[in-house]
């Protein structure tokens, strides 16, 4: 199929909060319209990342899920109406008293609270590339980022009355519940060799795993990936519509940009 221009991104009532490796804002100008004709109905994200795309939306309703529960620990406080008091500073040394800090939270059991929120939005501004990565052993080890300066927000509010009437999950995408008429935007870890978000890798098999899954809703599906080619064959075997775009490159050890094929694979949407 040939390649599709991508038009300028569109402006959103409230910006993402979080930096995120691979967010989809890019994407918000050709998943608009395909969600117009449904926009009544609940929309889902199984992987919510930085939920660039909800926010570009705006749903009256949605269920967002992520395999991550620091994430969604994270926007569960935002939805309380979240204010932090944690000192935040561009400062290396900071950086890694807090990170130190935020696991040893993770190791006591205790990630759920308002300071683990705190450092966690401290963290992911700072890190390096906004990669949110975890070892074997579940501790977050992201060193230190290169950014020249960061505005680290302490107020949180706006979000509180936009997140009231959605729902934030941290479960395993396959064993959410859904309603036969949702819209399903999926955009779950690249199939490329960096997937190791979370303690879990995502692997070839959950790919297949997750197309599947997708593929059996009767609502509106939508799923973005990389455009490599057993991606492209699993889609179109499934029987989705594969649209072909020039992304741009959100991770690079070497500083490289050029764009990266993606594919936005459609379903069911005949409204």
């Amino acid at each position: 199929m040939p390649e599709t221009a991508i038009p300028l991104p569109l402006a959103t009532p409230l910006a993402p909060p979080l930096k995120w490796a691979g967010g989809k804002r890019w994407l918000l100008p050709q998943i608009l319209p395909l969600w117009q004709p449904f926009a009544t109905r609940r929309l889902v994200e199984p992987f919510c990342g930085a939920l660039a795309v909800t926010l570009g939306l705006v749903p009256e309703r949605a269920l967002l899920n992520d395999s991550n529960p620091h994430l969604i620990n994270f926007y569960l406080w935002l939805k309380r109406g979240f204010q932090t008091t944690l000192w935040m500073e561009n400062d290396k040394e900071l950086y890694y008293v807090h990170r130190k800090r935020f696991n040893e939270l993770l190791r006591t059991g205790i990630a759920d609270g308002s300071e683990a929120a705190s450092l966690f939005y401290y963290l992911n501004r700072t890190a390096f590339n906004g990669l949110c990565r975890f070892n074997s052993r579940g501790e977050f080890n992201v060193p230190f980022g290169r950014y020249e300066t960061i505005n680290y927000v302490k107020d949180f509010r706006d979000y509180s009355v936009l997140f009231a009437s959605w729902r934030f999950t941290a479960l395993d995408f396959a064993s959410l519940e859904l309603e036969p008429d949702d819209f399903i935007y999926a955009d779950p870890p690249f199939d490329v060799e960096f997937t190791q978000y979370g303690k879990e890798a995502f692997r070839w098999e959950d790919q297949v795993k997750t197309a599947e899954w997708l593929a059996k809703h009767e609502g509106p599906v939508v799923l973005s990936n990389q455009a490599t080619e057993r991606i492209v064959n699993l889609y179109e075997k499934l029987g989705f519509s594969l649209r072909f775009l020039n992304g741009p490159r959100r991770i690079s050890c070497t500083g490289d940009r050029t764009p990266a094929r993606e594919v936005l694979a459609l379903k069911n949407l005949a409204s």
